[in-house]
């Protein structure tokens, strides 16, 4: 069931990307950044009533806060620095190195949370690292 999320996460990324180029013409990349977050927002926390679970709120504790607050703080910046290079590169060559961020997700997974490094996972990160480089050069 993984798989299935993981493609449609690509998928709507794809899309997210494309319509995310066509809407930032005439406005500045930040305030992009503020209405698409926005719309995250009123979405995220209308699925987490709807499907009952802002009682899980409780069982969050400090590690939990921590780290997610920082993982969205990572977020917002990677969306304005995503927004303001999509705003002034071409989609084309901004998407492929905007995904070189699968290749450091790895490389931090291996470093941080330990998991294991196989030969697949390294031949997968090179491949990747190779066509990022020859899409945008």
């Amino acid at each position: 069931m993984w798989i299935l999320y993981a493609l449609l996460s690509a998928l709507f990324t794809a899309l997210t990307s494309i319509l995310a180029k066509i809407g930032l013409e005439n406005i500045h990349s930040n305030l992009a950044t503020a209405i698409r977050t926005t719309v995250i927002l009123v979405l995220s926390w209308g699925i987490v009533f709807l499907t009952g679970k802002q009682y899980d709120m409780a069982n969050a504790g400090y590690k939990n806060w921590l780290f997610l607050i920082l993982s969205g703080i990572a977020t917002g910046v990677s969306w304005l620095c995503y927004y303001k290079a999509l705003q002034i590169g071409e989609a084309s060559k901004v998407i492929p190195l905007d995904k070189f961020s699968v290749v450091i997700g790895m490389l931090l997974a291996f470093l941080v949370l330990k998991e294991t490094m196989s030969l697949k996972s390294l031949l997968g990160g090179a491949f990747i690292t190779i066509g990022m480089f020859v899409l945008i050069l």
